[in-house]
């Protein structure tokens, strides 16, 4: 995997006038990234794909809540990365408007160890 390179998220030019690109463990933080923020029946061809985290955004918090919001992404991330990512450690916190997810994880293909905090609010 070493020395391969991926299209950029979000989607831009980068300053010689070409696709920005990426290596593969950020294009794979970039991957997570849009399962994290894509709401379910937002993608045409793939209507169950995403965790819709962004629509939780005003949803009372609560133990039980964050349990479930949880397992949700914990569901999510097995179903549409399991081949790409092995999740070690999950943390969810909703704090007034803002979302924060700590995801710490291993990239399969080159073996990379990340943590990465994926953040949205109710502005954003």
């Amino acid at each position: 995997m070493t020395g391969r390179t991926d299209i950029a998220f979000p989607f831009r030019v980068d300053g010689r006038g070409r696709t920005a690109d990426t290596g593969y463990d950020e294009h794979v933080r970039d991957m997570i990234e849009q399962l994290l923020f894509t709401s379910p029946g937002e993608r045409v061809m793939r209507p169950d794909f995403g965790c819709g985290l962004l629509d939780l955004v005003f949803s009372p918090n609560s133990p039980e809540f964050a349990a479930a919001l949880q397992l949700s992404i914990q569901a999510s991330l097995q179903r549409w990365l399991s081949d790409v990512i092995d999740v070690e450690a999950l943390e969810v916190v909703s704090e007034d408007s803002e979302l924060r997810v700590r995801l710490v994880y291993v990239v399969r293909p080159t073996g990379t160890r990340r943590t990465d905090v994926f953040e949205r609010g109710a502005g954003a």
